[in-house]
């Protein structure tokens, strides 16, 4: 019997055990909460000073989550810092940091190993280690396992390591990290032992796998999934726009089948941290074992263009009214990367930004979730969201919805606007000012 694995174990079943959650974004805050709700102490670790302090004094900075959740896990014994000397306390610590992109599209763990080498000096035995960023297949075991081991302990032994993927989905009310399957799985039994118990005492069912590669596949493959399809129905979309016929029409038909058939839907291109992102992490993986991911790479291709097609359709609907993009007046409504959510990362609606201003055009936005675009750095862009009124509508060649929030009263814009570009299928019936996009 392994008595640091027993110790923990009963710490974990009693309450007793004290997690860190190291990162608190939009992944960290919301398992901050989920620990706490269940009675566990929880520490908060982050390297952005501002943040820790909002956090403890009540704020919450994440808009889509609800307002008291920060308050509610105080409440619960949560204290968020940014002193990592705090780890040496924690029996449980789970990493909830990004894994972006390099410049080159090549995967950046940087964020990962710059939290591990902050963490180092405060392991003991008798912890376990979960990642949850995702990542490409081996990474828990070649980056962090030899991470952990440099100082002495033993995985499996002294120590113990897991990856679980996150499964969030910001903005999403129907379902909560409790009832959302968590995967799980370890370098070693005993490792996966007290993770399906970490993770266990949180949500309704652990779904165990044999190897930290396989969970991390698991991940990829749920977001690849989704990329590879909305590519599929993007270039559907484009197919079926020269062909004159509504491809939202055809996905809503289509979905009355009752088998073999599952609707996705096309916008004005991939956003947020996983989708645009996580497919490259397991095409660069690919490539040391001499394999070329076709579909998806050509998935990535086609939805990265997706902003550019949705700015020809712009430039068609105001040459229809005998104008050009130059000095045109365009209202932007909603620009996060996805509804009643804030979150900009890798937004398409940037880009449509971007490029509408380089080619002279006049743009404001609306977005009740992001009341200050400073992502757009140009001198002559309103980075404040403005007020939806009769005139900031009126007064505009045309409207692009390139996010539907349910905040938007889609009437009073429809009634309003002379032209509007509809990216999201926002709009069910058809109106001679609304042009599918």
């Amino acid at each position: 019997m392994n008595k640091y694995k027993n110790n923990l174990s009963n710490k974990i079943s009693s309450k007793e055990a004290v997690i860190a959650v190291i990162g608190l974004g939009y992944i960290g805050l919301p398992l901050v909460h989920r620990f706490s709700s269940e009675g566990f102490n929880v520490i908060g670790l982050d390297i952005n000073q501002d943040k820790v302090d909002s956090l403890n004094k009540g704020e919450n900075y994440i808009k889509h989550l609800p307002k008291n959740l920060v308050t509610e896990s105080i409440e619960n014994n949560f204290k968020a810092s940014t002193d990592f000397s705090l780890i040496k306390k924690a029996d449980a610590l789970i990493i909830c940091v990004p894994t972006p992109l390099s410049a080159n599209k090549d995967p950046d763990l940087s964020y990962i190993i710059n939290a591990l080498d902050s963490m180092l000096p405060y392991l003991r035995k008798g912890q376990i280690v979960s990642l949850e960023s995702t990542t490409y297949p081996f990474t828990t075991r070649d980056v962090v396992l030899p991470k952990l081991e440099s100082n002495g302990l033993i995985v499996g032994q002294d120590i113990f390591l897991v990856y679980s993927p996150e499964r969030e989905d910001p903005g999403n009310q129907n379902f909560s990290i409790r009832d959302i399957p968590k995967v799980v799985s370890g370098i070693t039994e005993h490792c996966l032992d007290l993770g399906r118990a970490v993770f266990g005492s949180i949500v309704n069912e652990v779904i165990p796998v044999s190897k930290t590669q396989t969970a991390e596949m698991v991940k990829l493959l749920e977001n690849i999934h989704r990329a590879v399809n909305i590519g599929l129905v993007n270039e559907m979309k484009i197919v079926s726009d020269k062909m004159g016929i509504d491809i939202h029409e055809v996905i809503n038909a289509a979905a009355t089948k009752p088998f073999g058939f599952t609707p996705f839907y096309p916008g004005p291109g991939l956003g947020g941290h996983c989708i645009p992102i996580d497919p490259f992490y397991l095409t660069w993986k690919a490539k040391e074992f001499g394999l070329t991911t076709k579909f998806i790479e050509l998935a990535g291709e086609i939805n990265a263009n997706m902003p550019s097609w949705v700015v020809s359709k712009v430039a068609d609907t105001l040459n229809d009214l005998g104008k050009s993009i130059s000095k045109s007046k365009i209202l932007v409504l909603g620009v996060a990367y996805k509804k009643n959510v804030g979150d900009l990362r890798e937004s398409p609606a940037i880009e449509i930004i971007e490029i509408l201003i380089k080619k002279g055009a006049n743009i404001e936005y609306s977005d009740p979730f992001v009341t200050d675009l400073k992502a757009i750095k140009n001198s002559s862009f309103n980075t404040n969201s403005i007020d939806l009124t009769e005139q900031s509508i009126a007064n505009k060649d045309v409207v692009i919805i390139t996010t539907d929030h349910d905040q938007f009263d889609l009437e009073f814009v429809q009634q309003n606007a002379l032209k509007i570009i509809d990216t999201r299928g926002a709009y069910k019936e058809s109106f001679s000012n609304v042009i599918r996009a």
